[in-house]
């Protein structure tokens, strides 16, 4: 995740589109994006999606139909969304928001190769929740 400095552009308009279900984000430098809500939850920063270090990545399947419930602002550099299937423990920064953004080619495919090298699909249901060794997810 890229981080926040004087050059990250900042958001100056933030829009939740339920029907289509993408978060639209004007930034400073011209840039916009529609981010389907479906790509912010399998690529949350939170550590339930993104682990505690480096491979206790959780592959986020099911996620197609996931709508966006709540958006709640954090100081003046994040969101933080919240999502139907209860997830709302992601802090969605300008920079992070601005790599979904311009990245979301990439996102896509690498997703597509981690469902297929994991044998699932896309909207395969998530496995049960088995006591791991982080007892606040």
């Amino acid at each position: 995740m890229a981080g926040l400095s004087t050059s990250t552009p900042s958001p100056t308009e933030i829009t939740v589109h339920q029907q289509s279900r993408v978060l639209e984000v004007a930034f400073s430098d011209g840039a916009r994006f529609r981010i389907p809500f479906e790509l912010m939850r399998i690529y949350s920063p939170s550590a339930e999606v993104k682990g505690h270090g480096p491979g206790q990545e959780t592959l986020q399947t099911g996620k197609r139909e996931v709508d966006m419930t709540g958006l709640e602002p954090v100081g003046h550099y994040a969101v933080r969304p919240v999502f139907s299937d209860g997830h709302d423990s992601g802090l969605f920064d300008w920079a992070y928001l601005y790599e979904l953004g311009a990245k979301e080619a990439q996102l896509w495919q690498d997703y597509e190769a981690r469902l297929a090298a994991a044998g699932v699909g896309r909207d395969d249901p998530m496995p049960s929740k088995s006591g791991g060794a982080c007892s606040s997810h």
